[in-house]
């Protein structure tokens, strides 16, 4: 990647060109159709509605700023349910539809099923959330991200539950999902390396009585601390039911309970809880713009919604650089240039990670979350 030259993307509703002046220009304007996958089904549906969110703004942004390469941005949105066959359906319908830059997926699982498809068939692909390390560390040419890496998180994790609770019992849970599973893992062993063994390490099949069998194994087992890496309406149950069972250990969560519904689902228990996740751009001075409109239409932009911004925006960025819609030479602008987002200016690396600041460590309190500090 170029350490020098920088490429400017625009904020949002920043001007208010209704009609491209490139695409009047020509006889005739065709659309550029970005597919977007995210999950509109299955328990990780308000990501998708995060990201999703955040891609329909920066479309909007993109055509009243000319386009990609003066060509309006339609979408074309499929729901891929974090399911890998899913996501592989998703991937071929693009392949068919002749669709060339996708938006996608969220979960990792099917980030990695369907960027196969998509590398084989040059189709470039940019996901807000998928933060599997293998997803890149393939390094296939044509699949980035604009979000961290698990492995960054587990190290932080385990950095956090070494520093904070070295002396505490600590329960590292996983349930039957991939994301948990993985993260558990990955956070258990750099913990052991570090020098600090958990007490316990269970995994357990996600239901009302299972969770309320689980909270009273770790309160029997004088459990201080529980890390679990489940989603945000999984986690908050399990944080409430054990709270009414009078068992209020340090929770810890992961990216995957950054959205409100996490709080909406725990109640006032949400308080207190740990969470690492990416730096919150909302937060940043480089979507302060962003923030700003989306609050006036009343939309928290938290969580990946920014993320998913952001990966629309690059795409664009990269083709206005390129002056090209076509995905050979947006890759080789990806992989070469550098880009004002809403992220801060970032690029990214040959295995296609973004170059952006990685994980950060919050706690939630009255519904939100907020950098935890020291």
């Amino acid at each position: 990647m170029k350490a020098g030259r920088v490429v400017p993307a625009r904020g949002l509703l920043a001007a208010a060109l209704l009609v491209s002046s490139l695409c009047l220009a020509r006889p005739a304007c065709a659309d550029v159709t970005v597919g977007v996958a995210v999950p509109r089904s299955g328990p990780y549906v308000a990501v998708g509605e995060q990201v999703l969110r955040g891609v329909e703004a920066a479309a909007r942004e993109a055509n009243a700023m000319g386009g990609l390469d003066g060509q309006p941005v339609v979408l074309d949105v499929q729901d891929d349910a974090c399911d890998s066959n899913s996501a592989t359906a998703v991937a071929n319908h693009f392949i068919r539809s002749n669709v060339r830059l996708v938006v996608g997926h969220v979960c990792s699982n099917a980030s990695i099923a369907a960027s196969d498809l998509y590398a084989a068939n040059g189709i470039v692909m940019i996901t807000a959330a998928s933060v599997a390390a293998k997803l890149t560390d393939r390094g296939l040419p044509t699949i980035f991200r604009v979000c961290g890496r698990d492995d960054d998180q587990a190290r932080l994790s385990a950095a956090v539950l070494a520093e904070r609770f070295r002396d505490r019992k600590i329960a590292l849970l996983q349930d039957q999902g991939a994301p948990a599973r993985l993260l558990a893992a990955a956070t258990k062993d750099n913990l052991n390396r570090i020098g600090v063994n958990e007490a316990l390490f269970l995994s357990f099949q996600p239901s009302e009585k299972d969770d309320e069998a689980l909270a009273d194994r770790l309160k029997a087992a004088g459990i201080e601390v529980v890390y679990y890496g489940g989603d945000a309406t999984e986690m908050g149950r399990l944080v409430k039911i054990a709270a009414d069972r009078g068992y209020r250990p340090q929770w810890f969560g992961t990216s995957a309970i950054a959205t409100p519904d996490f709080a909406k689902v725990a109640g006032p228990a949400s308080n207190g809880v740990l969470m690492t996740f990416y730096l919150d751009p909302s937060r940043q001075p480089a979507a302060a713009g962003v923030v700003k409109a989306f609050k006036a239409q009343g939309v928290d932009p938290t969580g990946s919604t920014i993320y998913g911004y952001a990966a629309l925006q690059v795409l664009v960025a990269a083709g206005n650089f390129a002056h090209s819609t076509e995905p050979r030479p947006i890759t080789q602008a990806l992989h070469t240039e550098r880009f004002d987002l809403v992220l801060g200016t970032v690029g990214f690396d040959s295995k296609g990670d973004v170059t952006a600041q990685g994980y950060v460590l919050y706690v939630w309190k009255d519904g939100s979350f907020t950098p935890a500090g020291k």
